[in-house]
């Protein structure tokens, strides 16, 4: 009797089992699905979990350590990549990278002249003035660079005298020191020219109002100190805040800088002057 009452108990069991498939199926069937048999997932269930299949896209950890390499490289590489500029005249093309002054590129030579935030306005209201000698009478290719603030000149090896680039160079430096376009063109122009920059505390240490007055010494009412000491010396001086640039050959500026140090140290002007007057007197009469 037991017996026959587990089974039916199990038939029962089916019935219902069938029933909820039944019903599933018609669920299914209604929302467009193909009915599963709920046996065949139990089945699936209980099986063991399927093994891992080698294929032809297996790779052992070596290599997948070296392609994690190269991604790692190009990435870097592409976010570290910084734009090239290039010279649009000329048959050969250039490419930029580097930050250096001087730098060799193919059979190109450049060099970069950088300049401060307060000479851009300036530079670009000269432009012509400034790239005219350079490209017509030097034979040479400049640009100002826009993202490194730089006014870059390149010569290749048709230039016919090496010092041109230099001279350029030297051109474009002193206009960025804050000379006029004429009184830097003559470093191009004539020879024995140089360029000497030196700082006030490099004379004699002040701060504050004493280095106010040094300077204040220097360029004398309305600049008449300074013009003096131009006319005399035959040389060109820029005051730019506590640094001084002179330009001219190389016994004049020595005249202008013993008098400039003089000034700073506290000589008057009448002294200075007068030591001024005799040392050209004296230059005058050896040529």
């Amino acid at each position: 009797m037991g017996s026959l009452e587990n089974d039916d108990d199990h038939d029962e069991g089916r019935t219902t089992e069938s029933q909820s498939v039944d019903v599933a199926g018609e669920r299914c069937v209604a929302l467009g699905y193909n009915p599963i048999e709920i046996e065949e997932v139990i089945v699936a269930t209980n099986e063991a979990p399927l093994s891992p299949v080698a294929g032809p896209s297996t790779q052992t950890s070596q290599q997948m350590e070296i392609e994690k390499m190269d991604a790692s490289t190009s990435e870097r590489n592409r976010r570290g990549k910084k734009r090239s500029h290039f010279f649009s005249a000329g048959d050969n093309k250039m490419n930029i990278e580097g930050e250096g002054p001087t730098e060799k590129v193919g059979k190109w030579e450049v060099r970069k002249v950088p300049v401060p935030p307060h000479r851009y306005t300036p530079l670009k209201q000269k432009w012509k003035d400034i790239f005219t000698p350079i490209v017509e009478h030097l034979e040479l290719q400049v640009r100002f660079n826009l993202r490194t603030r730089n006014v870059e000149i390149r010569a290749g090896d048709n230039v016919k005298d090496p010092s041109y680039l230099q001279k350029a160079v030297d051109f474009v430096q002193a206009f960025v020191y804050g000379f006029a376009v004429e009184d830097a063109l003559a470093l191009v122009r004539l020879e024995n020219l140089f360029i000497d920059s030196f700082e006030v505390q490099d004379v004699k240490p002040l701060k504050g109002d004493h280095l106010s007055r040094a300077i204040g010494r220097l360029a004398g009412k309305g600049g008449r100190t300074k013009f003096t000491i131009e006319n005399t010396t035959k040389t060109r001086i820029v005051l730019a805040d506590s640094k001084i640039h002179i330009l001219g050959s190389y016994e004049n500026i020595q005249l202008a800088k013993r008098a400039i140090c003089n000034l700073i140290l506290g000589t008057p002007p009448s002294k200075v002057y007068g030591t001024l007057r005799s040392m050209a007197s004296r230059c005058s009469q050896k040529f």
